[in-house]
């Protein structure tokens, strides 16, 4: 569809939002590297109720401002991720990028959860409602991938186990009640660079049930894999270690690992309750937050 004819809702001058949580790897592992230098991955993934949020109200030009606890991050970024995504919609849609976004940054920036690729795609999934394109997955799914290999993935904002680069999504085991605490000791860690530090060969995928009957169970497995990124995350910044300890440290803390490329670390607890309880125990230099899994990109929090 071109023309970008907008919704009841955009005609009317209603304020349109979006949520973007951020993504967790639960698993890691690392199987190969392609020809081109992007490697080859296996991944179970689940998304926090924690995120940013991005909202769109129409009139004017295509704008973007920046708010929220982690905003000054980006302050020095001119040109990031949603508005790259909300251009390449409107070029391939054929339509005037229009109307002013406003994200809502609550996730630290560069800190292995997914943030930036939640946010482009969540300005995706906004932008299709608020221009009235009416594109089905699939077509999103599309300019995803090409705005990073994160981003399909956070267009679904479900749990999935992912292969390839990261664009083959397959189903999750069905997941149990759990608790999720995540903490970040508030350094930035750059994926390239941690890539650029690994060593070694390579990982072989991981075998996991079809449903885990509670979290318990579920941790176990989970021990039995890992974060092939963590030992080279842990070279470039030792705080990680220091997260890691004190997530173990925690009661009813039943594994704790690092997420993506780093700095955020998770710990899986019995109940969301049980795991937001923790939080109120970290250090309050770090960046910390304790909950429950989302069901989706429409999730409130």
């Amino acid at each position: 569809m071109s023309g970008g004819a907008p919704d009841a809702a955009a005609a009317g001058g209603a304020r349109l939002q979006e949520a973007a949580p951020a993504k967790i790897n639960l698993t890691l592992q690392l199987l190969g590297r392609r020809a081109d230098g992007y490697h080859l991955l296996d991944s179970l993934v689940v998304f926090a109720g924690i995120g940013d949020r991005l909202g769109w109200q129409p009139g004017g030009p295509l704008r973007l401002a920046v708010t929220g606890p982690e905003a000054a991050a980006l302050a020095a970024e001119p040109d990031n991720l949603v508005l790259r995504a909300a251009r390449l919609l409107a070029a391939e849609a054929g339509c005037a990028a229009t109307g002013a976004l406003e994200l809502e940054k609550r996730l630290p920036v560069a800190s292995g959860i997914g943030g930036g690729s939640a946010d482009a795609a969540a300005a995706l999934r906004l932008l299709n409602r608020a221009w009235g394109l009416g594109w089905g997955h699939a077509r999103l799914a599309g300019l995803a991938a090409r705005l990073g290999a994160d981003v399909p993935c956070c267009l679904d904002s479900h749990a999935a186990r992912l292969g390839g680069v990261g664009e083959v999504l397959t189903p999750a085991p069905r997941l149990p009640e759990a608790g999720l605490l995540l903490a970040n000791p508030r350094i930035p860690l750059a994926t390239p660079a941690v890539f650029a530090a690994r060593q070694g060969g390579f990982s072989a995928p991981s075998h996991f049930p079809t449903a885990w009957a509670d979290a318990a169970s579920m941790a176990r497995d989970l021990a039995a894999c890992g974060n092939d990124l963590e030992a080279p995350a842990l070279s470039l910044c030792p705080e990680i270690g220091a997260v890691l300890a004190a997530l173990r440290a925690l009661p009813g803390c039943l594994l704790a690992r690092m997420s993506g490329s780093g700095a955020t670390c998770f710990g899986l607890f019995a109940t969301p309750e049980a795991a937001h309880a923790a939080a109120g125990r970290l250090p309050p230099a770090w960046w910390g937050w304790g909950g429950g899994f989302t069901n989706g990109p429409f999730a409130a929090y």
